[in-house]
């Protein structure tokens, strides 16, 4: 049998592994909720650790916490955001809505680390208490959301922009490189006029463009804290001035533009900024799965299907069919698209699910937020280093669509009108004539003119051809 130590919270004695530094209330959690093997987001904890840190220095400067008791404190933070002691946060996502378990966890940890620091026993109290000083002018109801709001932007920033952004670069590059190769564009899966492979990817490199602003825009909301607010957001308990400190230290700690909230009842009864940044991830997530699919079907091959794009081999596609090779990559990407649309349902139940003074869904809220971020994250890095910086087009195959065409015939309405035009491609695929052997055939043009007029190059930009 483990050693244990006696902890006591407010309802009496817990018995607590003596190795651990968590206390009373995060062993009754782990007892109440053993519920899957979702964890509260690893994201969470130096969030958490940024805020305590925040908040005992904004209660240091006016005077309210002790010398001794803020030094012990901000150590353990900077312990915790140096990567220590993260397997002493333990508990579910499933648990009370509140997160307040999560923040006790914290608050026990710091505690009895502080314990440690200063030689005193484990569980005493003394002289760092959980609540007393950890704790101090905060409630779980505005300490968990502040966390959410800081670990979401934090990883925006950090994580999924750049990674966004390296991939919408690779996209440009590309573009750039086939600015001048000219294919068969198609709409409704069906051949219709040519455009060239680079337009083609500006398309997607503009998407993701998009999807940045949209992030960027959202994060404004993300910025505003509900810290100072406590229990129902009057402020109870908090100093005048504390809101403001604190969330000054919070975004002189991450270098992003924090705030205090204008209206504590507005970010403490709903987190509609977080659905709002939850629905821009889900817009990104339907930007890369069609990207996905597409190159899936430009890559389709490669005797039998569209073979326009030469995807890298990254690894045998079949355990039984030799020589196989398949586009994972882009079925990787877009099954993150899928996922990342289901996680902002759940935000979006999560976030209507507040009722009056308090939103009780919280941990779903940032458990589905920061598995969106990190999925976008990672599938966009990969996606561009094993697929798009590899791929390459299949020239002789793109030169063969844009030959056998019939929708280069519509350079040709504008001179011998859509009727004959129509005959035209009608005729040559019936006939299973080129569309030049077709027009020839029905005598509707010399063929000087159809190679004047129908310029697969020139049908690339704004052109109407001249009689």
């Amino acid at each position: 049998m483990a050693d244990i130590r006696k902890e006591t919270d407010s309802l009496g004695e817990v018995d607590v592994p003596a190795d651990k530094l968590w206390g009373a209330q995060t062993q009754r959690s782990l007892e109440h909720f053993s519920i899957g093997k979702d964890l509260i987001p690893r994201e969470m904890i130096t969030a958490y650790a940024i805020l305590k840190k925040a908040a005992a220095t904004a209660n240091h400067a006016d005077k309210r916490l002790p010398d001794e008791q803020y030094g012990l404190i901000v150590k353990v933070c900077d312990e915790i955001l140096a990567g220590q002691h993260h397997d002493m946060f333990p508990l579910h996502v499933w648990m009370t809505g509140s997160g307040t378990q999560f923040n006790m966890n914290v608050n026990e940890v710091i505690s009895n680390r502080c314990c440690q620091l200063a030689g005193t026993a484990l569980g005493s109290k003394t002289p760092v208490h959980p609540n007393d000083h950890v704790n101090m002018a905060q409630s779980s109801n505005d300490s968990f959301p502040s966390a959410m709001y800081i670990a979401a932007a934090v990883n925006t920033t950090s994580r999924l922009i750049p990674s966004v952004t390296s991939l919408r670069d690779a996209i440009s590059a590309k573009a750039e490189e086939w600015k001048d190769i000219v294919k068969i564009g198609r709409t409704h899966m069906q051949d219709a006029t040519p455009l060239t492979l680079g337009q083609e990817w500006s398309g997607y490199a503009g998407m993701l463009t998009d999807g940045l602003a949209r992030i960027e825009d959202a994060l404004k909301g993300v910025y505003q804290l509900a810290l100072g607010g406590t229990a129902v957001g009057t402020g109870i308990n908090s100093a005048p001035g504390f809101a403001e400190e604190a969330a000054a230290a919070i975004a002189k700690l991450t270098g992003l533009p924090f705030v205090t909230a204008p209206n504590k009842f507005t970010v403490q009864g709903a987190h509609d900024a977080l659905v709002q940044l939850s629905g821009t991830l889900r817009t990104l997530g339907v930007s890369l799965y069609k990207i996905g699919n597409d190159i899936r079907l430009m890559s389709c091959g490669p005797r039998a299907g569209f073979a326009e794009l030469k995807i890298p081999e990254n690894e045998p596609g079949s355990s039984i069919m030799p020589g196989k090779v398949n586009p994972t990559q882009a079925e990787a990407l877009t099954m993150i698209g899928v996922q990342v649309m289901a996680n902002d349902v759940a935000v979006g139940f999560g976030g209507a699910s507040g009722y009056l003074e308090m939103n009780v869904y919280k941990p779903l809220i940032i458990f589905n937020i920061t598995h969106s971020i990190t999925l976008l994250t990672d599938g966009c890095e990969n996606f561009r280093k094993f697929l798009v910086e590899g791929t390459k087009p299949n020239l002789k195959k793109i030169q063969e669509y844009v030959d056998r065409s019939l929708m280069l015939v519509t350079a040709l309405a504008p001179v011998i009108g859509y009727d004959k035009a129509s005959k035209i491609a009608h005729y040559a695929m019936d006939n299973d004539l080129t569309l030049k052997e077709a027009a020839l055939k029905l005598a509707y043009v010399t063929e000087e003119e159809f190679d004047r007029v129908v310029d697969p190059a020139k049908m690339t930009q704004p052109y109407v051809a001249k009689a």
